[in-house]
């Protein structure tokens, strides 16, 4: 879909504060995809990020994170070990009835006209395999995002994938 054809409330906006109890919650009814996020987490996360949005109507958001950042994910570390210059993707969170909409490739087609405008030339991110996510696999590998890596993360021995799309 071509910018000007977005639908206005999916287009990337700053987070608003007057979103974040409904964000948080569509991010913790994805848990076992995502980390919990408890009252104050989702303001750290934002805090630190070079690119926090969210759809207009706050029914989607995306948090990433450049190198350098003080963020002590185990999956930012990977990126940052193999990658002078990078963006993380932490998360990409929709509601459930907004799904299908556009909203994810809105928010990468958006992070990467920025970070290509910066001269960095990766977007990484993790999917899980265990426990299994295909729909983002296939959504990531429709975008042009390509594997790169894998790991098993503690406590839960979490299996995840690394991806990275070439800008």
């Amino acid at each position: 879909m071509a910018p000007d054809a977005t639908p206005p409330d999916a287009r990337p906006a700053p987070i608003e504060p007057r979103h974040l109890a409904g964000l948080r919650a569509i991010n913790n009814a994805d848990h076992d995809k995502l980390s919990w996020l408890c009252e104050g987490d989702l303001e750290a996360l934002i805090a630190g990020a070079a690119y926090a949005r969210q759809s207009g109507d706050g029914a989607a958001m995306m948090i990433a994170y450049r190198e350098g950042a003080d963020y002590v994910s185990p999956n930012y570390r990977w990126f940052a070990e193999r990658h002078e210059r990078f963006v993380y993707v932490d998360r990409v969170v929709v509601a459930q009835g907004a799904r299908g909409q556009g909203h994810g490739r809105v928010f990468y087609e958006d992070l990467a006209a920025l970070a290509r405008a910066a001269g960095v030339p990766v977007i990484g991110c993790e999917i899980n395999m265990l426990p299994p996510n295909p729909v983002s696999i296939a959504f990531h590998q429709t975008l042009g995002f390509v594997a790169c890596g894998r790991a098993v993360l503690e406590p839960r021995e979490k299996h995840v994938a690394y991806y990275r799309l070439d800008l």
